[in-house]
């Protein structure tokens, strides 16, 4: 059986010869461990390879598993239940899938009393399949500039999940899409607006969507093994 360590060396290498193919260096790419369907153990053994960015899909998950794993940086990548805001916001140091203006309001209201200010991610549904969550390319302007006066939001990027289909270039396809807002927004730098961070690609594609710019990359089955 393969281990952890191994999968993570294989997965160094090929993230190094994707970023030298887009003219970048591996240092340049940020790896988020996607925790799903790993253990507490699994985790731990991941850490210990020099891993300290992990990211849960579901709060109750992480609520179980982030007190466990001491010292390490956690990002929800899930669809973002408004019920479920006052128990997320603890846990993680980042929301990359904010997908709505209406979680972004309430965000910021949970967050104005303690005074604190989350960095999150929009997610834009470059997919265009209707069940995924997200803003479309073609409205994600108009809600940036109403999430740009919310004070207690920090947005560091965007984020996008590609087509689930076997065409490869369909999702080299929109991941360029991504690329193109992501550097549209990139432009309109304010206070607590400042793109740093393209998050797309997964185990399945994250070669291509670094070829294409990507700076942060979402592992779960390729590291940890098992199902998607």
């Amino acid at each position: 059986m393969v281990s952890i360590k191994e999968n993570y060396e294989r997965l160094q290498a090929r993230i190094g010869g994707a970023a030298q193919r887009s003219g970048r260096g591996a240092g340049d790419i940020s790896l988020v461990a996607v925790t799903k369907n790993a253990s507490v153990q699994a985790i731990l053994e991941a850490q210990a390879c020099g891993i300290g960015l992990f990211a849960e899909n579901r709060v109750q998950d992480a609520e179980a598993k982030i007190p466990l794993v001491p010292g390490a940086g956690w990002h929800m990548i899930g669809h973002l239940q408004t019920n479920k805001i006052r128990t997320a916001l603890p846990l993680f140091q980042c929301v990359q899938s904010l997908d709505s203006v209406r979680l972004a309001r309430e965000m910021n209201a949970e967050l104005l009393p303690q005074n604190k200010v989350m960095p999150v991610l929009l997610e834009v549904n470059i997919s265009t399949e209707p069940q995924k969550f997200g803003f479309r390319p073609e409205e994600i302007y108009a809600a940036v500039d109403e999430i740009k006066s919310l004070t207690q939001l920090e947005v560091q990027g965007v984020m996008g999940i590609a087509p689930n289909t076997g065409d490869i270039q369909a999702r080299r396809a929109a991941f360029k899409k991504l690329k193109g807002v992501f550097t549209v927004l990139k432009s309109m730098k304010s206070e607590r607006f400042q793109m740093k961070h393209l998050s797309m690609g997964m185990s399945d594609d994250f070669e291509v969507a670094i070829e294409e710019g990507s700076n942060m990359i979402r592992l779960g089955r390729a590291l940890f093994g098992g199902k998607k």
